[in-house]
């Protein structure tokens, strides 16, 4: 006779698996591992809207218990769980595109409104990466790039010279390129 195993020492799949066959402690347990992890991809994602973050983390919960029968064996459990919370982002940035240019005289195109979505996704992702920067880097990137200082004026303003603040600019770029490199365009 085969003794089962503990629900903590069973994989995510596994009790996926057995949350589709009702078994709600199972799906306690993934409600209990991930739930922290989600709340905090949400407030990083939400931006100025992080206070959100616990209402669409319950929100995606609630979303893959009800479709917790639908799971079927051999697919990934976080793959499936991130794509109800990126749809649940996607969903919300496209509602707040609507209402601010609800007051447009023509309608906005699907097209510009996925375009919208994408750069909101981007600029999001940028602001996330710049508040991980040193903050001498960081200081130096929106001198440079959102306040169009040029070299020499950034280099007097923090007393350096200026192939530090070339070098130091250089190396910022390649950080945030690397960070930003899913966004690339394929």
């Amino acid at each position: 006779m085969l003794i089962p195993l503990r629900l903590s020492a069973q994989t995510d799949e596994q009790l996926m698996l057995r949350a589709a066959r009702g078994n709600d402690r199972a799906f306690e347990e993934l409600y209990n591992r991930h739930a922290r992890r989600l709340q905090g991809f949400f407030a990083r994602r939400l931006g100025s809207d992080a206070d959100l973050a616990p209402d669409f983390m319950h929100d995606t919960f609630l979303r893959l218990y009800a479709a917790r029968a639908n799971y079927r064996e051999g697919r990934g459990f976080k793959p499936w769980l991130y794509t109800i919370a990126y749809n649940l982002c996607k969903n919300h940035f496209r509602r707040q595109f609507t209402m601010v240019h609800s007051d447009r005289d023509e309608p906005a195109q699907e097209g510009d409104i996925e375009l919208d979505l994408d750069a909101d996704i981007l600029h999001s992702a940028l602001r996330e990466v710049l508040s991980q920067l040193p903050q001498p880097y960081a200081i130096l990137f929106s001198l440079h790039y959102e306040e169009e200082l040029t070299i020499p004026q950034i280099a007097q303003i923090v007393a350096l010279p200026e192939g530090t603040v070339k070098s130091r600019l250089h190396k910022t770029m390649t950080i945030i390129k690397k960070q930003l490199k899913q966004y690339e365009s394929k």
